[in-house]
């Protein structure tokens, strides 16, 4: 296997050019001109005195020595190597675990990354350099740190002496165009039958809950839902970090959680702006992700008027979700007896999604519930599954999952909010016939 000379030029023109007592006086195109003297008198040496390199360099493609000037020119003016990851659209996820380890996520796979910063200086040089862009700042005193990009792309940061093994950097990165049931059709995550079915959900201002586990698609199908929103209501997205791209309601109020830093001591929560959009007139509140005690401001605004709200949570099935939304409304009101948090849970939530990655890396819609409500005599809340993913014993394998959603025997007991929408297509008579 033939040498990768890529980052030792990279280093080696790096240094050349800051050893240029005038080099921060330089524009940027003056630094790409430098750049390209640089390069053209390294191929020149190399051809006398190290042929393995010349080769190397006439081996370089067009693009590949674009790659290797942007680079270094990233490396003097930019963010080095991060600035070159972050600008590759076909990159979903970004995880620099120290210097050294570079991992990427493209079309749902992992892959690690041949290059890598310097040494853990120079990573927390770009790193700091990177965080302060977005009005931030790490350091051994401040050493985590959320915070978004331009893009709505996610970054989350942990710094020494949090993390053992360097700074450690995470990007999830959001596709520009906002994700629709069609390109989820397309994906095979749900059927036409399920799409429907999802579309009048949403329409009937039913109180939906997305749950799966990390890396499920549980915000890219929240976005997916979002546009099936009727566009003469108000509607209000609280998140973390704003990631939801609803395109089609005029009447949109996005809010922001704030951290406390050194600039600013008051912290803003999500239980704090769910809260404050009570007093703004909403038809919908949509949350990002509920993940602790703002689940009873969420319940209760639910059952106080405001059908078809719209949230996510992290639980590994719909059974998963209703005992994180319990465990969550403890946290915060500790005092409250379990019977009264799962009646308001089982009166607020009226379907949970569950979503899954799979063993080949895709992502699906595993099962749809209808949460009946609230039984006294077992003390739980029931849950009644109306569609389930199935595989295709014949077809499926470790490597290519092959399945569907399927359509269960059970009907759909609340039938209320579909009818008051003039939705009748899930009625049935006592035959068990749809009317």
């Amino acid at each position: 296997m033939e040498k990768d000379y890529f980052m030792e030029e990279v280093t080696a023109l790096k240094q050349v050019i800051q050893e240029k007592s005038r080099v921060r006086e330089y524009t940027d195109d003056e630094i790409e001109q430098l750049i390209n003297e640089l390069l053209a008198e390294r191929i020149q040496w190399s051809a006398q005195n190290d042929i393995d390199r010349y080769h190397y360099y006439q081996k370089l493609s067009f693009r590949e020595k674009s790659s290797l000037k942007y680079t270094v020119l990233e490396s003097v003016e930019g963010l080095g190597i991060l600035g070159k990851i972050i600008t590759d659209p076909d990159i979903t996820e970004v995880m620099i675990n120290g210097f050294d380890t570079i991992f990427v996520e493209k079309a749902g796979k992992l892959m690690r990354l041949e290059e890598h910063f310097e040494d853990d200086e120079d990573l927390k040089r770009i790193v700091q350099k990177f965080v302060s862009k977005m009005d931030r700042t790490v350091d051994s005193s401040n050493p985590i740190v959320d915070a978004r990009l331009e893009d709505g792309s996610r970054v989350h940061v942990v710094f020494p002496p949090v993390a053992l093994s360097g700074a450690t950097v995470t990007i999830r990165r959001f596709p520009k165009q906002a994700m629709t049931i069609q390109k989820l059709l397309e994906y095979q995550s749900i059927t036409p039958e399920v799409a429907d079915f999802l579309e009048k959900a949403v329409r009937s201002r039913h109180n939906i809950f997305v749950a799966g586990g990390t890396g499920s698609g549980k915000t890219t199908f929240l976005n997916a839902l979002s546009n099936f929103i009727p566009p003469h209501e108000r509607v209000i997205t609280i998140e973390d970090s704003a990631e939801l791209q609803i395109k089609n309601v005029p009447n949109l109020v996005r809010m922001e959680t704030k951290k406390a830093n050194s600039k600013e001591a008051t912290e803003i929560t999500i239980r704090d702006l769910i809260k404050a959009s009570l007093r703004m007139r909403p038809d919908r509140i949509i949350v990002g992700e509920v993940r602790g005690e703002e689940a009873l401001d969420m319940l209760q605004a639910m059952n106080t008027g405001h059908d078809g709200s719209l949230s996510t949570g992290h639980a590994n099935s719909p059974e998963g979700m209703i005992s994180r939304l319990e465990t969550m409304v403890l946290t915060g009101s500790a005092d409250l007896p379990l019977p009264a948090i799962r009646q308001q849970i089982g009166t607020a939530v009226d379907y949970i999604v569950h979503l899954s990655r799979l063993r080949d890396f895709s992502r699906k819609c595993m099962e749809i519930s209808e949460v009946v409500g609230y039984d006294k005599e077992t003390n739980s809340v029931l849950l009644n599954p109306i569609y389930k993913f199935v595989e295709d014993k014949e077809h499926t394998s470790l490597r290519k999952v092959v399945g569907r959603l399927t359509r269960t025997d059970n009907k759909i007991l609340n039938q209320d909010k579909f009818i008051l929408a003039g939705i009748y297509d899930y009625l049935e008579d006592e035959d068990g016939a749809l009317k």
